[in-house]
Order: structure tokens, then C-alpha cells, then sequence
């Protein structure tokens, strides 16, 4: 028996890791958990994802994707009382100091700054409240539809609150914008101080940028009745990953156990080639009747083993096409679906050109067709 043992330990020693932490989902210390594919918005990981918590600042999340969709960042804000007066984490603004809405977000992000966040509500909507309306707004047309928002920097209320699956789905829309994610991966940044020519020095509180390979940002969160929140992002290969955890006493582990959960049970798998020949459609008007369709971009997704067989493709094309027709040129789109669900759309392109018949075309083939009945016996 001691033998046997001996025996079965040494194998369990030697299995490899990777079959190890494939065979089940990680165990968390957090409350509700999410992890996403940012590309389909494949769900890869999911713990009480639709209960409503408070979120901390990774409410400020939502606040810069307003400011950085506004247009308006090199527009100068004047900071008001209001503003410097809100409690917790701080930039440590003033009075009527003046800075551009882009200064106020790179202190919103990497220094959590409430009074960043007051000061960029009140520019954009004239007060925190109608910014909040604003935010809850943008939050539903983004899919984030059981989130609501009273203030623009998180500290609690009791009407503020969102789900794991909302802030993912906000975290993945964030990270589309470049300019949040050069804010959010940025080690440091130093802004104008006033009357200080050494500025201010702002250092990124996200310590999982040095604790994680690929880690790209995005924002931390603390209240007592919220807990530690996190929503992080991270790429590899351009295979990008959005987690979110909220009351996690172990912030920063349980969102590195997501990501290496998400990295070892999946593998990325190209379904669809740019340029790949994929049918063909009929053409009226042209020199020829029918034409090459091919795909405008690469199509892939997040797969486990065998999972392929449960892609289905939808062809949108309204044949028949008319020409002329150029390369290059839409002429449909590819859906791509897993089961049930939608997970891209892709766009279908002309493989060739095709002309439009001329006057000289319709004669010649008039003249072909009467000699060919012409030359008929009787």
C-alpha cells in the first residue's frame, strides 16, 4: 500500500500545471466575479454576476468614459469649492485653480481622485446629480442596464450600486477607447500644479500592472460597505481579457486566479481569415453574373476543446448584387454565432471588380444570340 501511495504521489507531483488549474474554475474570496472576451463578450467566468453591489471608484470608470466621449478634453475647468471639498482620495485640487478636463481624468484614473471626479461632473453637466443621470444613461445604452449611479467618484449611497456583469461590460467599452488605455496603463504621470513649477506627480495605485504579465490597467475601489473592488483588463497575443471582482478581500490573487483561468482553459482561436474566399453572389448588370465575397476582417474567439462545433455562420447578402461592383466594396455582412448568441459580425467585401454592362455589351450579345437562332437548320 505504502508503495501504491508512493507511487500515485509522484505522478499527482509530475502532472502539469496547466491540466492541473484546467480541470476546474478557481475558488475567490469575492463576493460576485466576472471575466469576459472583450472582442464577443463571451462570458468565461461567473460568480453571483447579477447581484447588486456597491462598486467603490470603479465608478470613476464610467466618469472618464464621459469625459474622454465628450470631445471636450482640452477644454480648461475651473475647480470650485464643491469640488475641493468632497472627502476620500484626493488630487488635492483647489480653489479655482484651473485645469484641462484631460489633467482632471489622468487624476481621476490614477490617483482616484474625488475632487477630479466633482470637478469634471460639474464642467460637463453643471452639477454631480445630472451628471449622475447622465452616467446611468450612457451605463443602459452600453448593456449596463441593473446599474444605477448617484455620484461621479463612488463614495456610498444608498442608490449606488451595479452588477459584476455591468461593470465588465463598461470595463470592456473603456478599454475600446485608446485614450483610457494609455490613462489606465500608465505607471505615472505628472500634471500642473499651479503655483508649485514641480506639478503634481501622480503614480498609478493598480499594483497588478507589475504583478501580472500583459496587465493594462484599469481601476481599484474601497468603502467599507463595498469592500475591495477591481475591475483589471489584460492581453496577450492581442487576446484581450476583462475581469471585475467586488468584495474581494483578496483583490489582487482573485483577479490574477480569472485571468490565468481564462488564459488556461481557453485557447484564442481564428474562425475567420481577412480576405478569406467565402461564397459567391449572383450580379445583375454586369460583365459577369456572379461575383467573389471575402472577408473584411479576422473573426475569432475564445474556444475550449471541441468547441468549435458549435459555431454557426449566417450570411446577410441581398443578391442579386448590382454592378458595378469594386474591390474592396461592401456587399453583406458574416455573422458569427456561438449556439444561440451572436458573437461578431463581420463585414462581406467584393472580391474583384465587375463592370457594368455598356450599350456595346447588350449589342454583341443580341447580335451572338440572332446569328447563333439564324444558323439553325429550318
Amino acid at each position: 500500500m505504502r508503495i501504491v501511495l508512493v507511487i500515485i504521489l509522484a505522478l499527482l507531483l509530475f502532472l502539469p500545471a496547466s491540466a492541473a488549474h484546467s480541470l476546474a474554475p478557481p475558488r475567490l474570496t469575492a463576493r460576485s466575479a466576472l471575466l469576459l472576451d472583450q472582442a464577443t463578450g463571451r462570458i468565461l467566468y461567473s460568480k453571483n454576476a447579477h447581484e447588486k453591489l456597491p462598486m467603490a471608484s470603479t465608478t470613476k470608470i464610467m466618469t472618464a468614459i464621459l469625459a474622454l466621449e465628450s470631445g471636450r478634453m482640452s477644454e480648461t475647468v475651473s475647480v470650485s469649492e464643491h469640488a475641493v471639498s468632497i472627502g476620500g482620495s484626493s488630487v488635492y485640487l483647489e480653489p479655482g485653480e484651473k485645469k484641462t478636463l484631460e489633467e482632471l481624468v489622468w487624476g481621476l484614473l490614477l490617483r482616484s481622485g474625488n475632487d477630479a471626479a466633482v470637478a469634471i461632473a460639474e464642467h460637463l453637466s453643471g452639477s454631480t446629480e445630472e451628471f449622475a443621470v447622465e452616467m446611468t444613461r450612457r451605463a443602459a445604452q452600453l448593456g449596463a442596464r441593473q446599474t444605477k449611479f448617484s455620484n461621479p467618484h463612488g463614495l456610498h449611497q444608498e442608490e449606488h450600486y451595479t452588477t459584476a456583469y455591468d461593470l465588465a461590460l463598461l470595463a470592456a467599452h473603456a478599454m475600446s477607447l485608446p485614450k483610457f488605455r494609455e490613462i489606465a496603463a500608465a505607471r505615472e504621470k505628472k500634471i500642473s500644479w499651479h503655483d508649485r513649477p514641480a506639478g503634481r506627480l501622480l503614480r498609478n495605485q493598480n499594483k497588478l500592472l507589475v504583478m501580472y504579465e500583459g496587465a493594462e490597467g484599469i481601476k481599484t475601489g474601497w468603502t467599507t460597505p463595498a469592500g475591495r473592488c477591481f475591475a483589471g483588463a489584460t492581453s496577450r497575443k492581442g487576446w484581450r481579457l476583462v475581469g471585475v471582482v467586488l468584495n474581494a478581500p483578496q483583490m489582487w490573487e482573485d483577479m490574477i486566479k480569472l485571468f490565468d483561468f481564462g488564459y488556461q482553459y481557453y485557447r484564442w482561436q481564428t474562425v475567420i481569415q481577412a480576405g478569406q474566399h467565402l461564397k459567391s453572389a449572383a450580379v445583375v448588370r454586369g460583365v459577369r453574373d456572379r461575383v467573389t465575397l471575402v472577408a473584411g476582417s479576422e473573426a475569432g474567439m475564445p474556444l475550449k476543446e471541441d468547441e468549435s462545433a458549435y459555431l454557426r455562420f449566417q450570411f446577410n447578402v441581398r443578391e442579386p448584387l448590382k454592378a458595378p461592383l469594386r474591390t474592396g466594396g461592401k456587399a453583406g455582412e458574416l455573422q458569427i454565432f456561438f449556439g444561440k448568441t451572436m458573437v461578431r459580425s463581420i463585414p462581406l467585401l467584393a472580391g474583384e471588380d465587375v463592370a457594368r454592362k455598356g450599350p456595346g455589351h447588350f449589342l454583341r450579345s443580341f447580335l451572338q444570340t440572332f446569328i447563333r437562332f439564324a444558323s439553325v437548320p429550318g
